[in-house]
């Protein structure tokens, strides 16, 4: 359900964002929810029969500030978030649970010769329950373009994490 905003690249008019995940609906020779569902059988299969799946982690290097600058200072940043990463998959440092998933404290990340405070760093990570609600609420575009062989495991994530994103606000 990844959305991403169009370029310079793509027809059509920049900055609007098109639910097309991993910009495949063009180049895809049958339907996605038959891809999607593919993925999910392999996936529980190879649960079932105890293989150890890799960790899927989701950043956004691309927050702006009430200014529209980006808050993130750039890719030469992006390591400290990487070896959290790292950490995490290795089990050596926790994680905060919140409604969309486990995300990292500010004193998790090595911040060594780096001014990136504790505010910045809570306004590059935090969410409203309203903007997950928005972002969550347009997934529908995608759903509808694939219609009912939309595999039910992703009707079903989505609305357990309107729920509870619904009842809390989120990190």
């Amino acid at each position: 359900t990844m959305g991403s905003e169009t370029t310079a690249a793509a027809v059509g008019q920049q900055g609007i964002v098109r639910r097309d995940p991993f910009a495949m609906l063009p180049f895809s020779g049958y339907n996605m929810g038959d891809y999607f569902q593919h993925w999910l059988n392999l996936g529980e299969k190879l649960e079932k029969s105890g293989v150890k799946l890799p960790k899927i982690f989701n950043v956004n290097w691309f927050r702006r500030d009430e200014n529209g600058d980006f808050i993130w200072p750039g890719f030469g940043q992006n390591m400290r978030v990487l070896k959290w990463m790292i950490d995490r998959c290795e089990g050596r440092i926790d994680a905060t649970e919140t409604p969309i998933g486990l995300v990292p404290s500010y004193d998790q990340l090595n911040w060594t010769g780096s001014d990136f405070t504790a505010a910045q760093f809570d306004q590059v990570t935090s969410q409203s329950a309203e903007q997950w609600i928005n972002e969550l609420t347009s997934h529908q575009e995608l759903f509808d373009k694939i219609g009912d062989k939309l595999p039910e495991a992703l009707k079903q994530r989505r609305e357990a994490l309107l729920s509870a994103v619904s009842v809390a606000e989120v990190a």
